[in-house]
């Protein structure tokens, strides 16, 4: 019990207004008091479920299904467990197989499940206004199996990278990150997106479980502040729907300021051309959280999880918006040349059997880009931070081969592979080269793998493995950060 738990009075006060009568208040704070259970979400961009359960079971991990996400687990470790080896710096983390995210968060991804597997084939776009830190961006991704595009929208610049530094861990290559205000899209990107969404800004009052200070300076006119940006947000987000598209919008607070107000006024401003569409029957006993419009509002009691809300919304018809915005400026990269791709997919498959790989090879100066295969049509609507992955890095004798490259495609690879060693594991994330048991003969790049998913680059050097890994990714750097 985490009794130092901040609940100011007239938190609770508020609170007291607009529970729900089957729930009570006492059994709310009680639950604000109680720690939050850990819960991972196995990427099945880099292993299976299955996989990982047999994983688990090795190194003894005790694990419980997450009822409403098939690739989510509650994992229970002991303190000291923890202190002698943080999640963040196990194997399965390191290597991108599992991020660690709390289990009501994995349902507004889940929402937009169904509309993204009937989809066929990659000619699809989705948008994520508010990314980072990236545990739904990844789960969207995953979601998509890489296909089609996802844009990920991030304000904050530092949120920003740590966002990327995700993407690369994950084995993520079907995105293309921004650095905007959400508001800009529905003027920008007029009806470009066959589904979106947003996981709001708001007040956090679902988190106290994780963040026991997440309530020490709320006041209800910081919850009316907050849900006029968000009010900016989700018309902008419809804006950019295509017609027959799905919205999702959610926060991790529990006012109806901020949630069944904010979808009020979505309904009021578009009228017949939006409707709502019920999450009762998302998973098994949804109908335990959901509202009479058909609304998630998961309180901490009801699953013994974060609080959270989930509205889904269909848009049945075209609107009309007269503030479109064109973007300035050219497009800052070419066609990478054929001759040149030719030579560059030769050495692909002669090195590591890598036939081909899905996407756009595009050049900027000396760097080589793989764009997801629908960007055409979306690259000049907005300025990118990033477009898909760093493939390589060009010089007059070829390229050199990127990181990325590795954490993404190192799958395909059928030779030019080691596989690490849990002490090499440790060397590699720490900077250091990576020692092999006994020389090698082999010569040139080679993919290092970590629980059988690739983790990134290494150039084979007789008794050793050079370490390639980017300096700002090194041990306690971002990729092992977890939020």
């Amino acid at each position: 019990m985490d009794k130092n738990t901040y609940i100011p009075e007239n938190f609770i006060d508020d609170v007291q207004s607009y529970i729900p009568p089957h729930l009570a208040l006492e059994d709310f704070i009680s639950s604000c008091q109680k720690p939050l259970r850990l819960s991972i979400r196995v990427n099945t961009l880099k292993m299976s479920v299955a996989e990982f359960e047999l994983e688990a079971q090795k190194i003894g991990w005790q694990i419980s299904p997450i009822p409403w996400c098939p690739e989510g687990f509650w994992l229970t470790r002991s303190e000291e467990e923890e202190a002698a080896l943080p999640i963040g710096n196990t194997a399965l983390h390191l290597s991108g197989c599992i991020y660690v995210q709390e289990a009501s968060s994995m349902l507004p991804p889940l929402a937009l499940r169904e509309e993204i597997q009937t989809i066929e084939g990659s000619e699809f776009a989705i948008l994520d206004v508010a990314a980072a830190p990236g545990s739904k961006t990844s789960q969207l991704c995953a979601l998509m199996d890489n296909r089609g595009l996802l844009v990920a929208n991030e304000f904050s610049s530092s949120r920003l990278k740590v966002l990327a530094a995700n993407m690369k861990r994950m084995g993520v290559s079907n995105c293309a990150l921004s650095h905007f205000d959400g508001k800009i899209f529905g003027d920008y990107m007029f009806e470009c997106f066959d589904h979106i969404l947003l996981d709001a800004p708001c007040s956090g009052e679902g988190t106290v479980r994780k963040d026991p200070n997440a309530l020490k300076n709320w006041s209800i006119e910081s919850n009316v502040e907050i849900a006029e940006v968000q009010k900016s947000l989700i018309k902008s987000a419809f804006l950019a729907l295509k017609p027959g598209g799905t919205l999702v919008y959610s926060t991790c607070t529990l006012t109806p300021l901020e949630n069944q107000n904010v979808c009020k006024y979505l309904l009021e401003e578009f009228g017949d051309s939006v409707e709502t569409i019920s999450l009762e029957n998302l998973f098994e006993n949804a109908a335990h959280a959901t509202t009479e419009q058909g609304y998630l509002h998961v309180w901490p009691q009801i699953f013994d999880s974060e609080g959270f809300f989930i509205a889904k919304f269909k848009k049945n018809a075209s609107v009309t918006h007269e503030n479109q915005q064109v973007k300035k400026g050219a497009f800052p990269f070419e066609a990478f040349s054929p001759k040149a791709q030719q030579t560059f997919n030769s050495y692909l498959k002669k090195h590591f059997k890598i036939t081909e790989l899905p996407g756009d090879l595009m050049q900027r100066d000396k760097e080589l880009w793989l764009f997801p295969e629908h960007l055409e049509v979306l690259k000049d609507k907005i300025k990118y931070s990033r477009l898909g992955i760093k493939v390589g890095t060009i010089h007059k004798n070829g390229v050199r081969l990127e990181h990325e490259l590795a954490t993404a495609f190192g799958y395909l690879a059928k030779q030019n592979i080691h596989a690490l060693t849990y002490t090499q594991a440790v060397d590699y994330f720490q900077g250091k080269d990576v020692r092999l048991d006994k020389p090698t003969s082999e010569s040139g790049e080679v993919i290092l793998t970590l629980c059988g998913a690739p983790v990134g680059l290494g150039k084979w050097q007789k008794g050793k493995i050079k370490n390639n890994l980017p300096r700002d990714l090194i041990a306690q750097g971002q990729l092992i950060t977890w939020v």
